[in-house]
């Protein structure tokens, strides 16, 4: 399944794929689409849309669109909700009640953004970021 969202992305827009490839969809397949295009795009393709304004997966009720896709798609793993707190600090200004790692995972994820790569090519060196959060959160008591 092609999954669609907005172009130059930052930590949701990286996370959400890790989490669809991991535990949703093996296949999917990410595209990259000026914001305006996403909802189009989506409907041409046959696509998931996320983690953009009307997209069927992103930000409502307070949660990012990570957050989102795990209520939506019923992920009760506790490892993955302890990661969805440190995404959703990265990603939602302000949050005060926002786990001490999710400073140092908007940092990362700034960076790379900073690299200017292409984002297909950001997502692939951004991937193993989570990989290794997941175990982090993982090994935690």
């Amino acid at each position: 399944m092609q999954w669609v969202t907005r172009e130059r992305p930052k930590t949701d827009r990286i996370a959400c794929p890790w989490l669809i490839k991991n535990f949703i969809d093996p296949e999917a397949e990410f595209l990259y689409v000026p914001a305006e295009h996403v909802l189009e795009v989506a409907q041409r393709q046959g696509a998931h849309s996320y983690d953009a304004p009307g997209a069927e997966y992103t930000h409502r009720g307070g949660l990012c669109s990570f957050e989102v896709l795990l209520e939506e798609y019923g992920l009760d793993d506790p490892v993955l909700h302890e990661l969805a707190l440190i995404v959703h600090g990265a990603d939602i200004a302000g949050d005060r009640d926002a786990p001490p790692e999710s400073p140092g995972l908007l940092a990362v994820a700034e960076g790379f953004h900073l690299l200017e790569l292409d984002d297909h090519r950001q997502l692939e060196l951004s991937l193993p970021v989570y990989d290794a959060l997941y175990a982090w959160c993982k090994s935690q008591p």
